[in-house]
């Protein structure tokens, strides 16, 4: 396999597993089909695995991480400012794109038979808020809730800072963890398109146009949606702001949005997407340590933006209530400062859950849209992992933080484990 570059290896699976799941819909083979989900479910697991520890560590390296960063307040400050922007951006292209294709118009779903929503604990603001504190730490982690795991990580992280030399000890175990957990799940991307296989194989065999007919429309403009976002903002923000090729950054920037699209994991990917941030994109290492988690985690263009404004359109239309000027802005609102509550994990369930609840539209909006949550969930974390590539990219170029050389180069080889040096013993960057 070494004959063939990490990318095609994954191109490899989609093209497999698009063809064994052919045959298993085609010919109902159901072995195939069982097996093909049960290798798509273990690499999704084996992914989930490493969250808590990744999430938690990474956080709180990269926020500690900033004292060794000369004007981190203000890299910070434009890496935040970025992501209000481009998520902005994104939701109103969403919202004028729904008005476009009105994709609730003239569906006909029986209501009665969405299926039932959790909705504890994600149903308004307050839970929202009141679900970023943890009431118990080991909960947090037992119970994968990244959000909680990411304040922890930033309190931290923030503390050692506060704390100074004495938390060397403390911020030196949790670098040596993250750089032990960035090398295992590395071993786990290999397995990408083995995975890959399982995981489009299982979509093939599982997503029949029966299924998929009454959310055409719906499905359409989610992928249309983010395509646009991925193909015609990012690379004009590129061209105008970053001031490099669009092209250059894409073929850099492939294997990552193409793992991001099969496993649907955000967190997943952060490896992945770390290692092209730096080795391919060229960006400053020290800030990239900063910026590429902290994306992961907060920056979802295409589940916190574009998906929840067309499933707030689509709900509305569905069940015959009327959108106003304050709802459109309000539905932009909520996908600005409230993306953080998709918290890098796969689905978008809890952010369409507090865009609807803000709105008032009716909840069992969500349940409608779940039978096919996952084949929509391939474009929106793809769209999400794209967003997390690019701002770090303009804002290093911003702040002279970035090599033209290392981003024009011949993509660098993925193929190998990275050999990890823990964020923070690089001399600190100068501007």
């Amino acid at each position: 396999m070494k004959r063939f570059s990490f990318s095609l290896q994954l191109l490899l699976g989609l093209v497999v597993g698009v063809a064994l799941g052919f045959a298993a819909k085609v010919w109902d083979v159901t072995w195939l089909a069982e097996t093909l989900t049960q290798v798509g479910k273990t690499f999704v697991q084996l992914l989930k695995l490493a969250v808590p520890p990744l999430v938690f560590t990474a956080v709180l390296v990269s926020v500690a991480n900033l004292r060794n960063v000369n004007g981190a307040a203000r890299l910070a400050t434009k890496t935040l400012l970025w992501f209000l922007a481009t998520a902005a951006i994104a939701v109103t292209l969403a919202i004028v794109l729904g008005l476009i294709i009105n994709p609730g118009q003239g569906v006909t779903l029986d209501t009665s038979a969405a299926k039932p929503v959790d909705t504890e604990g994600a149903g308004t603001w307050l839970d929202f808020v009141t679900g970023i504190l943890p009431t118990n730490i080991v909960t947090a982690f037992t119970e994968v809730n990244v959000l909680q795991i990411v304040f922890l990580g930033v309190v931290l992280g923030a503390a050692t800072i506060a704390v100074g030399e004495k938390a060397e000890p403390v911020l030196a175990f949790s670098k040596a963890v993250l750089e032990l957990v960035q090398k295992a799940l590395w071993w786990v991307i290999r397995l990408a398109p083995i995975g890959t296989a399982g995981l489009i194989g299982k979509a093939v065999a599982t997503y029949g146009w029966d299924l998929l007919a009454p959310l055409a429309k719906f499905s359409a403009g989610v992928y249309v949606g983010c395509l646009i976002v991925l193909l015609a903002v990012y690379p004009t923000l590129l061209a105008v702001f970053g001031r490099v090729s669009p092209i250059t950054f894409f073929r850099n920037a492939w294997p990552a949005i193409e793992l991001a699209f099969v496993s649907r994991s955000s967190v997943g990917t952060l490896p992945l997407t770390q290692r092209v941030t730096i080795e391919r994109n060229g960006v400053d290492r020290d800030y990239a340590a900063f910026a590429v988690p902290f994306g992961a985690t907060t920056k979802m263009d295409g589940c916190a933006s574009v998906y929840p404004a067309l499933a707030a359109i689509f709900v509305a239309q569905v069940f015959g209530l009327h959108l106003g000027i304050g709802d459109y802005l309000l539905i932009a609102f909520v996908s600005v400062v409230g993306s953080a509550a998709t918290a890098g994990l796969t689905g978008a369930i809890v952010m369409l859950t507090l865009t609807l609840s803000t709105l008032g539209l009716p909840l069992e909006g969500v349940g409608l849209l779940l039978a096919i949550d996952p084949i929509l969930d391939m474009i929106r974390t793809a769209t999400n992992v794209a967003g997390q590539l690019v701002v770090p990219v303009l804002v290093a170029r911003s702040e002279g933080r970035l090599d033209e050389a290392v981003f024009n180069a011949p993509p660098q080889p993925l193929d190998d484990a990275p050999a990890v040096r823990p964020a923070g013993l690089a001399k600190p960057a100068t501007a």
